[in-house]
Formats: structure tokens, sequence, C-alpha cells
């Protein structure tokens, strides 16, 4: 490795390192992104039923979740998702579920822990009256729910989505661990095979500061506007 700082190794695989690795990186944070609001909705929604198993099931689940540190979440699912498919479909060996499958399950069952207290949040900013004139009107307790509390809950707290969702892009790089091809990844790779491991993780640095401020710029100007909080 040399010691003068070469760019040209930056500019050279800007095409691999965002075709390749930002892509994944985008993506796997877009598909978790809606898989873990999709169920952190559902957490929400038990934690918050006056069935108790529900309750303290979601309420045991979301703290488990909170409490661990992501990267060891990350290995527990990379490495026990192919044993655990293999003994839903009662295969004697392991199943090859691949890096991606294991990576979006891992995140969307953490995630959902987050985005289901923010989900629990705006649920509990909508005021009781609207549920009371929903019943009212003689809708049952799923329509009030999906018509008139949900859309307003996920607009109270919309800012708030979208925060946790940066800190989701953010928290994707951790897959370079088990050697996934993310941004990260991707530089990493380059760095090794060049040399210039000083240049690429700058550059990532860079990008990864530029994304997130530029994101959380526009949250904020969405939180102004909606009045919600950011």
């Amino acid at each position: 490795m040399t010691s003068r700082f070469d760019p040209h190794v930056i500019l050279d695989s800007l095409g691999y390192l965002f075709l390749e690795g930002m892509a994944f990186t985008l993506m796997l944070t877009i598909l978790s992104g809606i898989g873990g609001i999709a169920l952190g909705t559902l957490l929400a929604l038990a934690r918050l039923s006056r069935r108790p198993l529900l309750r303290v099931g979601a309420g045991a689940y979301v703290n488990l979740m909170r409490a661990l540190p992501l990267v060891l979440v990350i290995f527990w699912f990379y490495f026990l998702v192919p044993y655990a498919a293999a003994w839903l479909i009662g295969a004697s060996r392991p199943v090859s579920v691949g890096s991606l499958t294991a990576a979006l399950i891992t995140f969307v069952l953490f995630e959902a822990a987050y985005f289901a207290e923010i989900v629990r949040a705006g649920i509990q900013s909508v005021p009781r009256e609207q549920v009371m004139a929903g019943q009212a009107l003689g809708l049952k307790a799923r329509q009030v729910t999906a018509h008139i509390v949900l859309p307003q809950a996920f607009r109270n707290v919309l800012p708030l989505l979208l925060t946790q969702t940066i800190v989701l892009f953010q928290d994707t790089s951790l897959v370079y661990i088990v050697s996934m091809t993310d941004f990260l990844g991707a530089a990493a790779k380059i760095g090794q095979r060049d040399g210039r491991l000083v240049e690429m993780y700058l550059f990532v640095a860079v990008v990864y500061f530029l994304i997130s401020l530029l994101a959380s710029h526009a949250v904020r100007r969405l939180a102004g506007r909606t009045g919600a909080p950011a």
C-alpha cells in the first residue's frame, strides 16, 4: 500500500460501487423497510390489544429485539435460518436460502420492533373521539382501525418512520461482516484488491454522510409541513 492518496481508484470503481453495492444496499433497505413497517404495525396492534396473550407476547418480542445488538442478530439469523428452514420442511440438511433472503429476514424481524413502537405512538395519538365516531356509525372494530385509526396514525408519525428508515439504511452496512456485497462490502473488496482501503473507506463514509444528511433534511421539511414530530 502506498502512502499517497489516489482518487483514481474511486473513479475507476464507481460503476461497481453503485450498480452493485449501492443497488444491493437500497434494495435491502426498501424491502426491509416495507416488511418492517408491515410487521411492526401488527406488533403495535398486538401491544394495544385487550387480549393479554397478544399484548404480553408482542411486548416481550419488541423488548427482546430492542435489547439485542443488531450485529449479533445478523450472525444468529445468517447461520440459523438455513437450519430453521430445514426444520420447517423436514429436510435432513440445512437449506440454502441465499444471503439476500437471510439478510432480509434479519432486518425485517429486527427493525419491526422499532417500527412497532413508532406506530404504537401514532395509534395512541389518534383522539378517542375519532374511534367513538366510527363506532357510532356502525363500523366494526377492524373497520375503525383500518379506515380511521391507522391512516391518521401513519400520517402523525410519517417523519419518524422515515427517520427510522434512514437508520435502517445505515444499519444495512453491517451485512459486510457476513461477506455480502453491499456498498461497504463492494468498497472493501476493491480496497483489499488494490491496496487502497483508506481511499475506499473514506469515500464510503462521505457517501453515507451525504445521503443521510440529505434524507434527514427532507424529513425535517416534511415534518414542518405536516406538523408531525421528526
